[in-house]
């Protein structure tokens, strides 16, 4: 029997099955296509891609700077650099924007390189039976193993492991925002010396510039835009099926940068319920040793890629200790 199943391959997901299968057997399941997570890229033709959630990394602790700089030196990450443009204005620290060379969930396929993944498979329940974990996925068929780790949002958690979740878990005051995300390729656009732009707006608040990671050479013109928190709430439950909504971002786009509308040859939308949490709780991970269920991710300690990286750690600490 395979020790841990991991649900989710994004950061944590694959930084937690990284970490313990060096020591363990591990099997990773996630119900999308392919390993990222909310570091997810969307491909539009060959290598025309969008880094449709997470933009991009910019490292802080000692621990994770670390890793940022290893993974730089072989060429799995690389800076991202160019005219990056703040109308908020905010007083930040000029910190490096690090994106992976192909994708932003570079970090994802490194860590799992190696390790037993399955895609495009959703678990559906889970049931503790004594001794081991059985799962169940969409397709009905049913896996056991010794250990169960959950990396995905905290609502999601709670639905599937309500029963299972210890009192200072399921407390946690956590409160998961919304993102909505446009996806847009323009034919024939004049090219922008810039690499995002950063908006003070009510609808729009950013927008990113897919060909300055120099990915790629095409003579279409890629761009991806995120919707602000007010308006990504406001929109999150009917965006899929209201079309004034995916009009409404690429309208202030355009009246912000003064893109030619006529020249769009490609429009997509895509909406992350639960994008994130800002507020820190006061747990880093989760692991019960009594029923082996481990749980990790970001919205235990912030919205980041390195808040993910931070947690997954630590539950594999805890584990391994």
């Amino acid at each position: 029997m395979i020790d841990f199943c991991i649900l989710g391959s994004g950061v944590a997901g694959s930084t937690i099955a990284n970490k313990l299968s060096k020591k363990y057997s591990v099997h990773v399941f996630d119900k999308a296509r392919g390993p990222g997570g909310r570091s997810a890229n969307k491909s539009l033709k060959k290598n025309l891609s969008f880094d449709h959630g997470v933009q991009y990394i910019s490292p802080k602790s000692k621990e994770f700077t670390k890793l940022i700089r290893e993974l730089s030196k072989k060429k799995i990450l690389n800076t991202w650099n160019g005219n990056h443009l703040d109308f908020t204005f905010e007083k930040k620290s000029l910190t490096p924007k690090y994106i992976g060379m192909k994708a932003n969930n570079a970090i994802c396929k490194y860590y799992l390189k190696g390790v037993k993944s399955s895609f495009a498979s959703q678990i559906t329940k889970i049931e503790h039976k004594k001794y081991f974990w059985e799962i169940k996925l969409s397709d009905n068929s049913k896996h056991q193993f010794k250990g169960l780790i959950l990396t995905c949002p905290f609502p999601q958690l709670k639905k599937l492991a309500r029963k299972y979740l210890d009192k200072k878990v399921s407390n946690l005051k956590v409160q998961m925002q919304p993102n909505i995300t446009v996806m847009l390729a323009f034919k024939n656009q004049a090219a922008l010396p810039i690499s995002s732009i950063k908006f003070d707006d009510e609808v729009l608040t950013w927008a990113a510039n897919e060909n300055s990671k120099k990915r790629f050479k095409s003579n279409l013109s890629l761009w991806t835009l995120q919707a602000s928190l007010k308006w990504s709430k406001k929109t999150i439950n009917r965006y899929k099926n209201d079309k004034s909504i995916i009009n409404k971002l690429i309208t202030r786009f355009i009246q912000l940068t003064g893109l030619k509308k006529n020249k769009i040859i490609h429009k997509k939308i895509h909406g992350w319920k639960y994008s994130y949490n800002y507020k820190k709780t006061a747990l880093l991970s989760s692991w019960n040793k009594k029923n082996q269920l481990g749980i990790c991710g970001d919205w235990f300690s912030g919205p980041k890629v390195e808040n993910a990286w931070l947690s997954a750690s630590d539950l594999a600490k805890k584990i391994n200790d």
